[in-house]
């Protein structure tokens, strides 16, 4: 068996990457071991205005979907409050989330993480031009852990859809590992193709049309990843471009990094960023929680 060295990519002098040295099984093996004794965290990048959803009286990260049971009763349950459960049924207990400085309310609501059993903490910026940027802006936090990503405007199924990427991370020492979810909206997201054995053979970031199946919504990475998107935002503000995180992930895996996806054929999701699936998510979770007697 033979895999590939996870360690910093060497750069070449052009700012590229050199291909990975193979590495033997047994070497593999040692460097699984080592991954999994590094602290585990979630990341949400929440920097974002909201546009697609026009003006708004709160953060989108705070919009009212559905109930939640509390000891005085049903509760308002807020959309950013079911991505927290389902790191928290994965095994992620550490939470940051980014935001931009200007979303003081989220914090004002969430505190440290309570309401969902989860060690929440926030870092602050003025601004940012790409969900790549706002990522790295955990970089220091969170440089030598393993990631969590999720979006707090996606609402997702399975709930343990977390802990079956952290399972496979752990399994296999992957750089990255995406969690697929069936999708007909190719559109506005980034679809993705497996070989046989799991790993990513294509990203398509965005397709107007495709033959592809699933997109990928939530994923798991090492350090190797982490400073793989350090390096791409960095040389993104060089050359004063936009980063699509798509493209973060479809330059990983034709650079040589190992990239595997999770299929989830029975997942669904809602993007709640947009009018059309804030209703229909809105409508999904009307049910009210019965009193506890």
């Amino acid at each position: 068996m033979v895999g590939y060295d996870t360690g910093r990519s060497k750069e070449k002098p052009d700012g590229g990457y050199r291909d990975r040295k193979p590495v033997v099984a047994w070497q593999a093996a040692h460097l699984r071991k080592a991954l999994t004794s590094l602290p585990l965290f979630g990341l949400i990048p929440a920097a974002g205005r909201a546009v697609r959803l026009g003006p708004l009286p709160c953060s989108k990260e705070l919009l009212p979907i559905g109930f939640r049971e509390t000891p005085a009763g049903p509760a308002p349950k807020v959309a950013g409050h079911y991505l927290l459960e389902r790191f928290r049924a994965g095994g992620v207990r550490r939470v940051f989330m980014v935001l931009h400085e200007s979303k003081w309310d989220v914090p004002r609501y969430f505190g440290s993480g309570e309401m969902a059993d989860v060690d929440l903490a926030y870092l602050s910026i003025p601004g940012s031009r790409s969900v790549p940027e706002t990522l790295d802006r955990a970089f220091p936090f969170v440089q030598d852990a393993i990631v969590a990503l999720g979006f707090p405007d996606v609402i997702f199924q399975p709930v343990d859809a977390y802990a079956r990427l952290i399972e496979r991370q752990a399994a296999t020492g992957a750089d990255l590992v995406l969690g697929l979810f069936p999708t007909e909206r190719c559109q506005t997201t980034d679809m993705v193709e497996l070989a046989p054995d799991g790993r990513v053979r294509r990203v398509e970031v965005r397709p107007a049309s495709t033959t592809l199946r699933y997109n990928w919504l939530i994923a798991v990475w090492s350090p190797a990843f982490t400073r793989f998107l350090h390096a791409a935002v960095r040389d993104a503000a060089a050359d004063e471009r936009e980063l699509q995180i798509g493209t973060v992930v479809q330059s990983a895996a034709a650079t040589g990094l190992h990239v595997e996806g999770v299929e989830l054929p029975a997942g669904s999701y809602r993007d709640v960023g947009t009018p059309a699936e804030l209703a229909a998510a809105v409508r999904e979770h009307a049910v009210i929680p019965p009193e506890r007697s």
